[in-house]
């Protein structure tokens, strides 16, 4: 099976996977968004993110591989009665435009294998404009010993070295690692191990 085929039938279920509001975390970030600004939501799924930042009035593009999941997503968007753009397509060989979001938000997107990641991860630090805001969160390790959510391999999983190795150019950047029980529907829910990551893409 292949991932899209998996996240197809995931997705294929009435409700929203991971509920309707947006991430604790992303929502926690409140107050480092821009009042208004082009975002990208990366892997945004059933677009409970994608559709929370539009209703702040920032100009969202919420990119997702799966039909079904975006399919969900307008339907949500339409009774939130906001607009948000909808792009289908693979968040690792997508052509992410140079210089062109203010804001670029990657949520438990943790189905890359570290080769897809590096692609994904180029892409979104070329796609921020200078001085734009780079928000991603994650598992650790340490969500192998709750098996609450999130990938079952090692190495799909994020570290601080790794988000440093990454992204450790980027200006005030903020990294926390925590541990609290989630509730984002069926799919997050109960105690979990997370990181997350705030930071600003430097000037040339």
């Amino acid at each position: 099976m292949s991932e899209l085929e998996r996240w197809e039938g995931r997705y294929a279920i009435p409700e929203y996977l991971f509920g309707e509001d947006a991430n604790y975390f992303l929502a926690s970030c409140k107050n480092l968004l821009p009042d208004s600004g082009k975002t990208l939501a990366v892997a945004d799924g059933e677009g409970r993110n994608g559709v929370w930042l539009a209703s702040l009035g920032l100009s969202v593009t919420s990119l997702d591989f799966s039909p079904t999941a975006q399919e969900k997503a307008r339907a949500l968007a339409k009774r939130h009665d906001v607009n948000v753009e909808f792009v289908q397509g693979d968040v690792h060989n997508w052509t992410y435009p140079p210089d062109t979001y203010d804001v670029v938000v990657e949520i438990f997107t943790q189905f890359s294998s570290p080769d897809e990641r590096v692609l994904k991860w180029n892409g979104m630090k070329r796609t921020l404009k200078p001085g734009g805001l780079l928000i991603v969160q994650g598992y650790t390790p340490k969500q192998l010993d709750h098996g609450t959510g999130g990938p079952k391999k090692l190495e799909n999983l994020y570290t601080r070295p790794l988000l440093e190795d990454m992204f450790g150019d980027f200006t005030d950047l903020n990294i926390q690692e925590e541990e609290l029980h989630m509730h984002e529907g069926e799919g997050h829910g109960g105690m979990s191990a997370v990181i997350g990551l705030t930071g600003y893409r430097p000037a040339p």
